[in-house]
């Protein structure tokens, strides 16, 4: 099933997109369900994916510390629309869950075509970074 729209818009890496971008990213998302208490990604391991939060909640963890807590239309994995580095975090299911994804190759398309896009995740991830460095330090 393709993601919802009102949901794709409720991220702030896509409120930007048009219509056409909205749908063709929606049609692209894979609806994925997990049981609470299934590790979603595993900080450390390689990413290959994003998600969305459509229903249920998930703990974020790094180093093995609770840091934050996910619910509906949170997101996480963008940094793995972009390398295919490590995850910098462990995302848990704390109840059952349903999230819509998308591969880094799904991706790419869309993001080639789309400046503003490209610039939203830019500084999505300097935020991110500068959270992490003043987190550990």
């Amino acid at each position: 099933m393709a993601a919802p729209e009102e949901l794709i818009r409720q991220v702030p890496l896509f409120a930007d997109l048009d219509k056409r971008d909205v749908q063709g990213l929606a049609s692209t998302m894979k609806e994925r369900d997990f049981d609470a208490g299934a590790t979603i990604a595993s900080e450390g391991s390689t990413g290959i994916g994003f998600f969305i939060i459509d229903e249920g909640e998930a703990t974020v963890s790094v180093q093995g510390a609770e840091v934050n807590t996910l619910s509906h239309g949170d997101y996480f994995g963008e940094v793995a629309l972009i390398d295919d580095g490590a995850r910098t975090a462990t995302i848990t299911a704390k109840t059952p869950l349903k999230a819509y994804g998308i591969t880094s190759w799904e991706f790419r398309p869309l993001i080639e075509s789309n400046a503003g896009l490209a610039w939203k995740m830019l500084q999505t991830m300097a935020k991110r970074l500068r959270d992490a460095e003043q987190r550990s330090g």
